[in-house]
């Protein structure tokens, strides 16, 4: 297992923080997000003003947005349903199986799709098997639904040594290429 597996290309405080301009700037058409502490915190269903906003941005811009979740279909579902959002759910990242089947469905290439996510071990990890562009961001609040604290623990094991050999990654307000 290379360490490297789990580094993402890109480092950002929130997925808000994407903008449609730099996108473009690097040609990415189809953002692939992760939706529990990514997307909207797994106890928030409402979502937040901030996140409609990104969504509308996006969508103004023609980038289209897609939950790739690990979730079941009734989790997923009834979580995007109010923000008109397309998913695939039961995605078993860390394997590709969602992100292939997305970017099927919704016209995306490695060359024009990014993920997005806030866990190294299932998001990251799947999109470099995938070939495509990462991004981690940090999960949006500090609490986890029960089965990702175990991830949570891997993860860190996995982070020190990432820092030992790249040192405390800097996230970024903006996504810098």
């Amino acid at each position: 297992m290379s360490i490297e597996n789990y580094k993402p290309d890109y480092y950002l405080e929130a997925i808000y923080q994407l903008d449609a301009e730099t996108l473009h700037e690097i040609g990415i058409k189809l953002v692939l997000a992760d939706l529990d502490n990514t997307l909207t915190a797994w106890n928030n269903p409402d979502g937040t003003p901030e996140m409609r906003a990104w969504l509308k941005e996006m969508k103004a811009a023609d980038i289209r947005v897609v939950v790739v979740s690990n979730n079941h279909r009734k989790r997923v579902s009834r979580a995007v349903a109010p923000f008109g959002i397309d998913f695939v759910n039961d995605a078993l990242k860390p394997f590709t199986k969602g992100i292939r089947q997305a970017m099927k469905r919704f016209d995306g290439n490695p060359e024009t799709t990014i993920l997005v996510g806030d866990q190294r071990m299932t998001d990251i990890r799947a999109a470099h098997r995938a070939g495509i562009l990462s991004v981690l961001v940090k999960p949006l609040i500090e609490s986890d639904h029960w089965p990702t604290r175990f991830n949570r623990w891997r993860e860190r094991r996995v982070a020190a040594k990432l820092f030992d050999k790249y040192g405390a990654p800097v996230y970024q307000r903006k996504l810098l290429n």
